[in-house]
Formats: C-alpha cells, structure tokens, sequence
C-alpha cells in the first residue's frame, strides 16, 4: 500500500509548486490509473514516492514504512518503471537482470525462474544475451520492467509502462498487473491513454497542475457527469483546476 500525506514540491525560486498538498491512498487489491496532462506533476510525484526526490513537505508510507525515515526498506517495498528505458546500455540483458536481483539478494533458483517465465511472455528469451544499447525502445522497456520486478516487490510503480510495447507485450504486461492485483498487491502507474484506465483500473487519481482532482473508480466519475464520454470529463475536469 502507498499512503501520500499532504506532499508538496516545489523547484526554483518561483515558488509555484509541481505537487500541492497531495494526498491519496494506493490500496492492495487494485490497480491505481494516475492521470494528468503533461506537466500536471505526475512525475515529480512518482519520483517522491520512489525517494528519487524529497517531498518539501507531507509524507510518503509504502507498506506502512516512512521514506524519510527508513528510506533503505522503503525502497525494498516496492519495483519502480521510470519514464525512460534508457539505462544500463552497455552491459547485457542478461548482466542487468542478475545485476538487479543481487542488488535485493534474489536466490539464483527464484531469479532464474522469474527470468524464464517472464522473457518467456515478453518474447525476449534470445535478447537476453546481447548488448541493452541494441535493443529497440521496446525491448529496453521491457528490460526495464523485468529489472524492477525481479524481487517480487508486492508494490509496482509504473510510468507509462506502455510506452512502446508492441500489442503482444502490452497485453502481456496488463495482464501481469492485474495478477498482481488479484494477489493482493498494489499497482500504480501512470498514463496519458484514457481507454487504457477505463479497461485496467480499479480506481484513477487524475491530477493537475499538481492539484489531485479526484480519486474514485471511473463509475462514480461518469456518474457526476452524465451523457459525456471519458475524454470529455477528464477536460472538464483538467480544465478547472
């Protein structure tokens, strides 16, 4: 579970703030769409929830484990997607995963099994061998997700997961995240495309201007504006804050 208290950042002298006094509760059990316009302030969100940034204010508890306090098992609560694939480009897949797992201490037989299953649906069995940097922008992604995944973390963090995949793979990875969820585990991860939310989520937070704008299933949301499609409220919404 993620519980965000009353978070706010803030870059620069301007004193605007890119998350104002935010707070939302990820549950167990359900898959959590994050929603917003670009610059709405989803990322500088996520990364305070991962401890990449500080709030300047407010708390953030994975599992019931204060970041601030005990960054360290915060961190081991949860397997973080960031936005960009980027990384890691020189060493093999293969290097990275096993780079990631020794980092939690993962056991040779628990990893190689992950590694097996999870290549195995992603269609990633005969890259695992060769150089990250020559992998396409999907492959990397799904390198990345399996890095972050690897020590079974029963918190997913995930910025725009999707970003990439080819249908196969996309498919596979929802899936992935609604098992996750179904074991009782908890999924957030951000998204621009609304039918993505409106198929895969249990509840959505939409956020702008680092203001959260509501936080409810998409039931209740279409039920407070009747007769409109879901594009036509989350402008509604965006539109007002």
């Amino acid at each position: 579970m993620i519980c965000l208290k009353n978070i706010s950042k803030t870059y620069g002298s301007s004193g605007k703030k890119a998350v104002d006094n935010l707070s939302l509760d990820v549950a167990d059990g359900k898959i959590t769409g994050f929603i917003g316009p670009n610059g709405a302030g989803k990322t500088t969100t996520l990364k305070m929830i991962t401890g990449v940034l500080s709030p300047d204010e407010g708390s953030v508890m994975l599992n019931g484990i204060d970041m601030s306090a005990a960054p360290l098992e915060a961190k081991k609560q949860f397997g973080f997607v960031a936005d960009s694939p980027d990384s890691f480009l020189r060493v093999k897949g293969i290097e990275y995963l096993n780079f990631m797992a020794d980092i939690y201490g993962v056991p040779t037989d628990i990893r190689n099994n992950f590694i097996e299953n999870v290549a195995k649906r992603f269609e990633m069995e005969d890259a695992l061998g060769s150089r990250i940097l020559s992998y396409s922008h999907g492959m990397r992604q799904k390198i990345m997700v399996m890095g972050a995944l690897i020590h079974n973390p029963s918190v997913w963090i995930l910025d725009e997961p999707l970003t990439g995949l080819d249908p196969r793979s996309a498919y596979e990875l929802k899936e992935m995240m609604k098992e996750h969820a179904a074991a009782g585990n908890s999924v957030l991860f951000s998204t621009h495309v609304l039918e993505v939310a409106e198929k895969l989520c249990d509840q959505i937070a939409i956020i702008n201007r680092g203001v959260l704008m509501y936080l409810g299933t998409l039931d209740d949301l279409r039920a407070r504006y009747p007769e409109q499609s879901l594009e036509d409220i989350f402008l509604e919404i965006t539109e007002h804050a």
